[in-house]
């Protein structure tokens, strides 16, 4: 069960990690997307698990896509929501010192 879910972690860390790169976070901490795709994995993979009724078991693929999927529509939501609440006068691009 632990592994399982250590999976998803995984993933989420990582769909949360991609998608930091791809977006422009307008000077948002990337932290807040990773977390948001974490999120979105559990509640994937819970569904996956509820629908399906199969354990939690060490890297289920199944579970793991589902996860992924969570993670991505996470992270979407949490950029539309983040976008809509952003001031845009006030940008200033990130800079790398």
């Amino acid at each position: 069960m632990v592994p399982g879910m250590l999976g998803w972690v995984v993933v989420g860390v990582f769909i949360g990690f991609v998608a930091s790169k791809f977006v422009n976070l307008r000077g948002d901490d990337p932290k807040l997307g990773m977390a948001a795709a974490v999120f979105g994995a559990f509640v994937g993979a819970i569904i996956y698990r509820i629908a399906s009724g199969v354990e939690v078991r060490a890297w289920n693929w199944h579970s793991l896509a589902c996860a992924a999927v969570g993670g991505v529509i996470a992270v979407i939501l949490w950029h539309l929501i983040r976008s809509r609440t952003i001031s845009h006068t006030s940008y200033r691009a990130r800079q790398s010192h």
